[in-house]
C-alpha cells in the first residue's frame, strides 16, 4: 500500500521537495492537501515541470499550481467502479476520500487490475512430458499408452481394481446407469444438493429422478431422508433402480449408514465423487464405495485434464463393457458393426497425459486447498454469523471449494449481498448449489427432506463458495479476508 505521507504536499512545499518526493515514491503522483489536511488536487511530474517552464525556481513553492478538480473516489466505491473510471478517463491512480475530504488511500491500477477467480487450473511441470511423449509417438486419438497408464494409476490411488478413462464425469455417471440397466419407467434416488450433472443422466436413460435431502453434519446425502424415501417406495410397491450418492465440495458422504440402507433394500450405489478425489471416509478413498463410481477432471477440479472423467468399479466386466460403450459400441470385427447404441465418451491420449502429470501433485494440491480453507476460518473467526462447512471426525476433506453459510442477522449482511460486494472488488464467489428439486427442469419430481426442514434449501439460501484455488498466493487470500472483513464492517455501520 502506498505511503500517503510520503506523497503528500501542500502549497507551501518547495518545488525541490515536491520533485524529490515524486522521485522517491515512484508512484508518479503527489497529493496536494490544504492547511487542514483535506485533499485539494493531484500533481504529476508534468504539473511541476510546467511551473519551472513558467520561471519558477526550485526554492519556490507550489502556490501557483492551478486550482482544478481532480478525479477522486468515495470510500465505498468498489474496485470495479475504480477501474471503470480509470478506463473512462485514462488515468492510473485515484485518491479515495472519506466524508470529510481526507485521503484514505491511493488506488493504483497495477494493484487492483486483477480478478481472483473461484477455482482455476493449476499446472505442474510433469504434464508436458507426458503430452510431448504422445506427440512423439503420434498417439493423439482417444486411446493410447497414457490412457492405459492413467486408468491404472487412478485405480491404484483409489484402491479400486478397474477404471475406464472417459470424456467427463457426466459420461461416467451416464454409463454407470446404463450398465446397471436403468431405463424407462425406473426411478433413481439422487442427492438434491448437487450440480445438475449428477441428475441429468437419469433423464438420459428415460428414468425418473427422486431427490434426497442432505444432512447438516457433512452437507451430503441424509441417511434419514434416504430411509424415509425407501420406506415410502416400499409402501407404494416399488424400489429404485439405483441410488446416486454425491460427495460435495471435496468431502465424502457418511457412507456406512447409506450403504447399510441400500444393502438392506438390495439397491446399487453409484458414487458421484466428481468433487472429492483425494478425500477419504474413515481412511478409505472417496470413489471406492459405489458399485460404480465417477470422478471428474474438469478444468475447475482439484486436478484436471481440461475435460475428462473416470468410471471405477471392482467389477471387471462392468468396466470392460464401459470401454466398449464409450467407443461407440463398435463390435470387434474388421468392418464397422454395431449391435447396440454406444457413445463417443473415451478420453484422449493427450488429456490422459495431462492427468498423469496432475496425479503426481495431487497431495500438494489437497494440502494447498486445505490451507486456504484454514486461512479463511482463522482470519474470519471473530466475524459473527459465518459458519464453515463441517468436517466430521470420519472425514478427511480436500476442501475443493471453501464454503460457508452466512447468518444475515448476526453478520449484518446476507450471502447474496456479500457475493455482490465481493464481485465489485473483483473477487469471484458463487452461491452453494441450487437444489435439484428446485430446478425448473425437474419440476414435479419427488423430494424427501432430512427432517422438519429442507437442509438443502437452507444451505442454498445462506451459502457461499469462496475462491479456493491451490495456486492462490498468500496475498490473494489475505486480500479476500480483508475485503470480507471490510464489507461486513461497513454493512454494520
Amino acid at each position: 500500500m502506498t505511503d500517503l505521507k510520503a506523497i503528500s504536499v501542500t502549497r507551501d512545499t518547495p518545488l525541490r521537495d515536491a520533485l524529490t518526493a515524486l522521485d522517491r515514491s515512484g508512484v508518479g503522483i503527489l497529493l496536494v492537501l490544504d492547511a487542514d489536511g483535506r485533499f485539494e488536487r493531484t500533481a504529476t511530474d508534468g504539473d511541476l515541470r510546467r511551473l519551472l517552464l513558467k520561471g519558477k525556481q526550485m526554492e519556490d513553492t507550489l502556490a501557483d499550481l492551478p486550482r482544478i478538480t481532480s478525479l477522486v473516489l468515495p470510500e465505498r466505491a468498489s474496485r470495479k467502479d475504480a477501474l471503470a473510471l480509470m478506463d473512462e478517463r485514462q488515468v492510473d491512480h485515484l485518491p479515495v476520500l472519506d466524508a470529510e475530504g481526507r485521503v484514505q488511500r491511493l488506488i493504483d491500477r497495477r494493484d487492483i487490475d486483477k480478478q481472483i477467480l473461484l477455482s482455476t487450473p493449476h499446472m505442474g511441470t510433469s504434464e508436458m512430458e507426458f503430452v510431448e511423449e504422445a506427440f512423439r509417438t503420434n498417439w493423439i486419438a482417444p486411446l493410447g499408452p497414457n490412457v492405459d497408464a492413467f486408468e491404472k494409476e487412478v485405480a491404484a490411488l483409489t484402491g479400486v481394481s478397474h477404471a475406464a478413462a472417459l470424456s467427463s464425469g457426466t459420461a461416467a455417471i451416464h454409463l454407470a446407469l446404463r450398465l446397471l440397466g436403468v431405463g424407462a419407467g425406473d426411478r433413481v434416488f439422487c442427492s438434491s444438493f448437487t450440480f445438475a450433472a449428477s441428475a441429468n443422466p437419469i433423464v438420459y436413460q428415460n428414468a425418473e429422478p427422486v431427490f434426497i435431502d442432505c444432512e447438516p453434519d457433512s452437507w451430503n446425502m441424509s441417511p434419514r431422508a434416504l430411509e424415509r424415501a425407501f420406506e415410502q417406495a416400499r409402501s407404494e410397491g416399488w424400489k429404485p433402480a439405483a441410488v446416486i450418492v454425491v460427495n460435495l465440495y471435496g468431502q465424502s458422504a457418511d457412507m456406512d449408514p447409506l450403504m447399510e440402507i441400500c444393502g438392506r433394500y438390495d439397491v446399487p450405489i453409484v458414487e458421484d465423487a466428481a468433487e472429492s478425489m483425494g478425500a477419504t471416509y474413515k481412511g478409505r478413498p472417496s470413489g471406492s464405495f459405489g458399485k460404480l463410481s465417477a470422478l471428474s477432471f474438469n478444468g475447475n477440479k482439484i486436478i484436471t485434464t481440461s475435460g475428462g472423467g473416470m468410471l471405477l468399479s471392482e467389477d471387471e466386466e462392468l468396466i470392460r463393457k464401459a470401454r466398449f460403450l464409450s467407443t461407440q459400441a463398435r463390435e470387434p470385427v474388421l468392418h464397422y458393426e454395431h449391435k447396440e447404441i454406444g457413445y463417443n465418451y473415451r478420453m484422449s491420449n493427450l488429456l490422459a497425459g495431462v492427468g498423469r502429470g496432475q496425479l503426481q501433485v495431487l497431495e500438494k494440491r489437497i494440502l494447498a486447498r486445505r490451507q486456504v480453507f484454514d486461512s479463511y476460518r482463522e482470519g474470519l473467526a471473530d466475524i459473527p454469523g459465518i459458519e464453515w462447512m463441517p468436517e466430521p471426525e470420519w472425514s478427511y476433506s480436500t476442501h475443493w471449494l471453501s464454503t460457508c453459510t452466512i447468518d444475515a442477522e448476526a453478520a449484518g449482511i446476507d450471502a447474496r449481498e456479500l457475493l455482490r460486494r465481493l464481485a465489485g472488488e473483483l473477487i469471484e464467489t458463487r452461491p452453494l448449489w441450487k437444489p435439484m428439486h428446485r430446478q425448473p427442469v425437474f419440476e414435479g419430481c419427488r423430494y424427501f427432506e432430512h427432517g422438519n426442514e429442507s437442509v438443502a434449501d437452507r444451505l442454498f439460501e445462506t451459502g457461499l463458495c469462496l475462491p479456493s484455488g491451490s495456486n492462490m498466493s498468500k496475498e490473494e487470500v489475505a486480500r479476500i479476508i480483508d475485503t470480507i472483513r471490510d464489507v461486513v464492517r461497513r454493512a454494520g455501520s
